[in-house]
């Protein structure tokens, strides 16, 4: 353990100020996904219909993330970013004031809303190389995955709280007004836009920016990530609502993301001396899904499974972020990580909707089974991607930081 990277990155201006606006930020967010699945499922009497609305919600992020982020490009991140923060505030609060009997239109409302879903994501994970080189800049990315799990700790659990304490419907409302706020800070903390440097050519295209033999196993890997994670979330609202307590689903997921917490701050802290292989730690996720599949007899032994398993989550994204930001031109670098929100969010559709069917067809511990070979997949997608190499620090090291203007 080295914990030097860390004390780097506290001494560097404007990291943890951004990396906190970038948590609150996305919070709402995350809180708003068990209230707007129960919400879902209440109103049409059965959980492939909640699928059915996260998919629509996925596909309606597929859709806007890249146009975004691509605006954020050129144009800089401040106004895209507030006003496609206030726009979600407004679509989500539609949904949660939908009558019960108007429950056919939620996938439609959904959709839009996560049309319009903040590119708070790409934004900051562009912004970190104009911040921090070498070392610190593996750190902050394996932070960053690690904070995200921090989000998946707290969000749902708030979520699952108002849900159990009041009704999705509040749960959703609180979601909306918060993000009115919390997106608003992190916006005014954007930098301006990146001028291109024209002697190093034209800007590249979306076809030029993806069709690369690294880039693009890199979002698909990815997305194959978020079409289990997104699977394992529904099956755990449908393993709480089994047992008669809505409760447990934010419970597991707080235990989950604990897992992945310990993980991310432990390889953050990893001084980095040897070769560090994507597909290594995307089998390790692989391996703790499967044993999932095993404990789901009971909540006590399912959230021992998930906290273990959890512990290959945050160092494998952060693994995939660094690896596809190393092999990207900065003056794109917001675009191709709103792409690969895109193949998320499309994983994100393809594994709410099908694991809806698979626990009404097959039962619970069967979405971890899919989820398993999901991750593996995303490993073989990654097996040729190249390592990052100890050497490549010492050569970032010697680069200038840039301080982000708030």
């Amino acid at each position: 353990m080295d914990l030097s990277a860390y004390r780097a990155l506290w001494q560097t201006r404007g990291v943890f100020a951004l990396l906190a606006s970038a948590l609150l930020a996305r919070l709402p967010v995350m809180a708003a996904l068990v209230p707007v699945s129960f919400l879902a499922k209440d109103a049409a009497g059965n959980f492939g219909w909640a699928g059915v609305v996260a998919g629509a919600y996925s596909v309606g992020m597929a859709v806007g993330g890249p146009i975004w982020s691509r605006l954020a490009d050129r144009r800089g991140g401040r106004r895209v970013v507030i006003g496609t923060g206030m726009a979600w505030g407004v679509a989500i609060a539609v949904l949660a004031l939908l009558p019960d009997e108007w429950y056919r239109l939620m996938p439609l409302v959904s959709a839009l809303a996560g049309a319009v879903v903040s590119p708070v994501t790409s934004t900051l994970r562009a912004a970190w190389p104009r911040l921090v080189q070498g070392s610190r800049l593996r750190a902050v990315y394996a932070l960053d995955a690690t904070a995200q799990e921090v989000l998946f700790s707290i969000g749902p659990l708030l979520g699952a709280v108002i849900v159990s304490f009041a009704s999705p419907r509040a749960g959703v409302l609180v979601a909306a007004a918060s993000a009115a706020v919390s997106i608003w800070w992190f916006g005014l903390r954007q930098p301006p836009a990146l001028k291109h440097d024209e002697s190093a050519g034209a800007r590249l295209t979306a076809p030029q920016l993806l069709w690369h033999r690294y880039r693009l196993p890199l979002i698909v890997a990815f997305g194959l990530f978020v079409t289990a994670f997104a699977s394992i979330s529904l099956g755990i609202v449908a393993f709480a609502d089994d047992h008669g307590n809505r409760l447990i689903a934010g419970v597991l997921e707080t235990v989950w993301a604990i897992g992945s917490l310990i993980g991310g701050v432990v390889v953050g802290a990893l001084p980095g001396r040897r070769k560090s292989y994507v597909w290594r730690r995307a089998l390790l996720v692989s391996i703790g899904m499967l044993v999932c599949v095993f404990a789901t007899w009971s909540p006590v032994s399912l959230a021992i499974a998930l906290l273990l398993s959890g512990c290959a989550l945050a160092p494998t994204v952060g693994a995939l972020y660094e690896r596809l930001g190393a092999l990207t031109p900065d003056s794109v670098r917001t675009e191709v990580f709103g792409w690969m929100g895109s193949g998320a969010m499309i994983g994100g559709a393809v594994g709410s909707s099908v694991a809806g069917l698979v626990v009404e067809t097959f039962g619970v511990r069967y979405v971890w089974l899919m989820a398993s070979i999901l991750a593996l997949l995303a490993t073989l997608a990654v097996l040729h991607v190249p390592p990052h190499r100890p050497e490549e620090n010492e050569a970032e090291e010697e680069v200038p930081s840039l301080a982000v203007t708030t």
